[in-house]
């Protein structure tokens, strides 16, 4: 198993899940708006715990694939939400990313800060060459995010997937491995 240390950005602590975790991450688990371009519909408690629970025991697996972490406010220890990442295709090097947050929160930039550290653990300690994520075309808060991380569109599926009773399409972005290096290279200087 590799263990993940908690990823730490200005504002934000993303660390493993705790089986308590469930009580935060409800509310927003609950939230028809939040969870509407989600593939899962709102959860009731029990789902939430469950869902804490299956990620806790995935956290435990070797080879590890699946890194689905909380996303807490350094500031009060508030866990605001989660972002993922699966190395769904470890022969290639390649994973993919996803993020959740509570709606209270939308619009502070806590997502791209979560999904950057992330998207540099990928690369940086497991050695990715691919990082790619999905989302419904309804929802350009998700697919900006995308674009701030430098992820670029590589293509837009018509009616490929059946959620919620609807065909929807998906809008993919990715980024590679020299792509994310020469946004490092770019990135200014720590003081």
């Amino acid at each position: 198993m590799l263990f993940t240390p908690p990823l730490s950005t200005p504002r934000l602590l993303l660390r493993e899940f705790e089986e308590d975790d469930w009580h935060a991450t409800h509310p927003y688990e609950s939230d028809p708006e939040v969870v509407r371009y989600q593939s899962h519909g709102v959860r009731t408690p029990e789902e939430s715990r469950d869902y804490i629970r299956r990620v806790m025991a995935l956290s435990r697996e070797t080879p590890r694939r699946v890194y689905d972490l909380a996303v807490v406010l350094r500031e009060d220890n508030r866990l605001i939400g989660r972002c993922g990442m699966h190395v769904n295709n470890p022969e290639m090097n390649e994973a993919t990313v996803w993020y959740v947050l509570d709606r209270s929160r939308w619009g502070k930039g806590y997502i791209p800060e979560a999904v950057q550290a992330l998207v540099d653990f990928g690369f940086g300690k497991l050695g990715l060459h691919r990082v790619w994520a999905d989302c419904d075309p309804r929802n350009p808060a998700s697919f900006r995010v995308m674009e701030k991380l430098g992820m670029r569109k590589e293509a837009h599926f018509r009616e490929n997937v059946f959620i919620k009773g609807e065909w929807c399409d998906s809008l993919i972005y990715a980024l590679l491995d020299h792509e994310w290096r020469a946004r490092v290279a770019a990135r200014p200087a720590s003081t």
